[in-house]
């Protein structure tokens, strides 16, 4: 039987100012974007009383909002599944009753560049301890080599997924982003341009990478009851999921062409009584491209090792039988970390994403992480 989760909505969301190096500290991306928050919502601090957070510590947090006290509040650590991780406990603790208002945020910030580590302006570890002695040597520990290389070489090699198909994802992504007036990158691509990037670990290229910046997002979850009282049409949950397969171990997992995406996946339809065919815009977290290829197959919008044709078919384009990170994703929106995600299917359910905005749309699914760790929440118009 499907769970009754429709008790909560997202009345709320909102950015910080997002670019490269911004000299903005955690606290102060945070503060900006639960303010941005509060006013999308039409909402004042006092009437939120549940705070949860990865990056920024949230009784922080609540306070420096003018939020404190609170009725419950959660700090998540890495390593977790981005935004997708506050976002479910702060579903949760609505849906429990353990607040009645909460605000989930995710501030992440720029790494340090090699020059910057080599200068001393960021530390610099000096051995690799415990797992990371077999693989730091070799820049194994790379997101881009364990996560994405891995993954990626796999799919290809199973399913003889192509160079170009990964292109075409990149350019459709990209004509999303032309249309959205928060993406950072918002010129024309080409399938040339993408197979003109140098490689960031083969057959991981450029463009296959989401963007680093500072950013702070925010939205705000509550009873449905109350997500009548303010500014926007509520979106209601319908589902979600959180789950593991293993550890945190990406090079030990067991099937590099189906990992944790798949299980969530099953998790997630099996408490709804919708399914991918009602869906109509699916915002798929692609911190890497093969993670949105491998979240299309594991939420059953096409068949295992079919991505690379569903998406070089126009199926994911505006217009296309699924519009597919029509906010132009974090390789063009920047590294958000998910949270672009969420905020991008509640303003389609809203109605509010002007040119780029998908008709009719009811149902949107957004999801976060890929490889040991995986999640995802189901939104409806309210």
């Amino acid at each position: 039987m499907p769970l009754a989760l429709n008790q909560v909505a997202v009345v709320g969301v909102g950015y910080s100012r997002v670019g490269r190096r911004t000299g903005l500290s955690e606290r102060e991306l945070a503060i900006q974007a639960g303010k941005a928050a509060l006013a999308d919502a039409g909402m004042s601090p006092a009437d939120v009383d549940g705070v949860s957070t990865m990056g920024g510590e949230a009784m922080d947090v609540a306070y420096l909002l003018g939020m404190t006290p609170v009725n419950w509040f959660f700090t998540a650590g890495q390593p977790g599944p981005a935004f997708v991780d506050p976002a479910v406990r702060s579903i949760a603790a609505v849906a429990a009753g353990l607040c009645h208002t909460c605000i989930a945020l995710r501030v992440i910030k720029q790494m340090p560049s090699q020059t910057e580590r080599v200068s001393g302006e960021a530390p610099v570890p000096d051995e690799a301890r415990g797992d990371a002695q077999f693989t730091a040597p070799f820049g194994g520990d790379a997101a881009a080599a364990m996560i994405a290389g891995l993954e990626m070489q796999r799919h290809m090699s199973e399913y003889g997924t192509t160079e170009e198909q990964f292109a075409a994802n990149a350019v459709t992504q990209r004509r999303h982003a032309s249309l959205n007036d928060d993406a950072l990158f918002r010129e024309p691509m080409t399938v040339e341009d993408y197979l003109a990037s140098r490689y960031v670990s083969k057959p991981v290229r450029l463009f296959d990478c989401d963007y680093p910046v500072d950013s702070g997002s925010a939205v705000i979850f509550t009873t449905a009851e109350r997500a009548r009282d303010w500014r926007h049409r509520p979106v209601l949950v319908e589902s979600y999921a959180l789950s593991a397969i293993r550890d945190f171990n990406f090079w030990l997992l067991d099937d590099f062409a189906r990992t944790a995406p798949w299980h969530c996946a099953r998790q997630l339809w099996s408490r709804t009584d919708l399914g991918p065919g009602d869906v109509d815009c699916a915002q798929l977290y692609d911190g890497f491209t093969i993670i949105t290829f491998q979240w299309l197959e594991a939420l059953g919008f096409c068949k295992p090792g079919e991505a690379g044709p569903f998406v070089a078919d126009g199926n994911t384009a505006l217009g296309g039988t699924l519009p597919l990170n029509t906010d132009g994703g974090a390789c063009n929106v920047g590294r958000r970390h998910g949270a672009n995600f969420c905020i991008e299917a509640v303003r389609q359910l809203r109605g509010d994403c002007g040119p780029r905005q998908v008709q009719g749309a009811e149902v949107a699914v957004w999801t976060n992480a890929v490889g040991p760790f995986a999640g995802a929440v189901l939104l409806t118009a309210g």
